[in-house]
């Protein structure tokens, strides 16, 4: 159940618009958004985005298993005949409804401006440009104000069962850029991949950063394309519930998010 949710962006709240009376296809830069957090502007490689709008699909699907052939994922789902073009490629397909398609952008893409654009049985949409950066971090949610985090069993966090100091919790998130070993497009990775910029990454629990030392790992998630995972260790003297960021100088995760900690 929690990868379902991960992949399919289900865990932020959206305001989805209503469904059109004819299949005009309708969405713009400012609806297409980072699929954890639901913020618009910016993606980056590797990011599992979001496009909000009206007559994007016929149909209702998410991804499911037998979509998925040697670890390759689809650019369309069977009997939706919904693509999206990302900078020119293809994009990886996670859901399409007639409101929203969750889409994974393209690992192999250059920050700069590129195009993305919804396909409907041929039928084009409008191009809506979007900026491409090196990183996006979102954190994926559980609900407006707390974070998706488990155990390394992967037990589930929770008000009543919370996290306490020195335990490791691994935090799922994703727009958190190039990793080493590359990822490579379409495929899902297989083995763990630490981030090009592991040396930047860094946590805020609260208004402290967490040292380097706890951070275990930052990287991508073993099976989930466009899911990256962090392992951390919570100090001994964190406060409850504390606030997280997670990110770099130039681009962290959206604040207000609190990580469930007991005392």
């Amino acid at each position: 159940m929690l990868v379902a949710f991960l992949l399919l962006g289900a865990l932020v709240p959206g305001v989805l618009a209503d469904t059109s009376a004819n299949q005009t296809i309708v969405y713009s830069p400012a609806s297409i958004v980072n699929a954890a957090d639901n913020q618009p502007g910016v993606l980056s490689p590797n990011v599992i985005g979001t496009i909000y709008g009206t007559g994007l699909a016929y149909t209702t699907k998410a991804i499911a298993p037998s979509d998925i052939g040697g670890g390759i994922l689809p650019t369309v789902l069977p009997g939706t005949g919904v693509r999206v073009i990302c900078g020119g490629l293809m994009a990886n397909i996670y859901y399409v409804s007639p409101t929203q398609i969750n889409f994974l952008v393209p690992p192999t893409l250059l920050p700069g401006t590129v195009n993305i654009q919804v396909v409907l049985d041929g039928l084009p949409g409008p191009v809506a440009p979007i900026q491409v950066v090196a990183a996006t971090p979102a954190i994926f949610q559980v609900d407006e104000e707390t974070v998706v985090a488990t155990r390394a069993d992967g037990s589930l966090i929770t008000s009543d069962s919370p996290a306490r100091r020195g335990d490791v919790v691994v935090l799922y998130a994703t727009g958190l850029g190039k990793t080493v070993p590359a990822l490579v497009y379409a495929q899902i990775p297989t083995a763990a991949a630490t981030l090009v910029r592991k040396a930047e990454f860094q946590t805020l629990l609260g208004d402290v950063a967490v040292d380097a030392s706890a951070i275990l790992y930052a990287g991508i998630t073993p099976g989930l394309a466009g899911v990256y995972q962090v392992n951390l260790r919570i100090p001994d003297s964190v406060d409850v519930n504390p606030e997280i960021r997670i990110g770099f100088a130039d681009a962290m995760s959206k604040a207000g998010l609190k990580l469930i900690v007991g005392r």
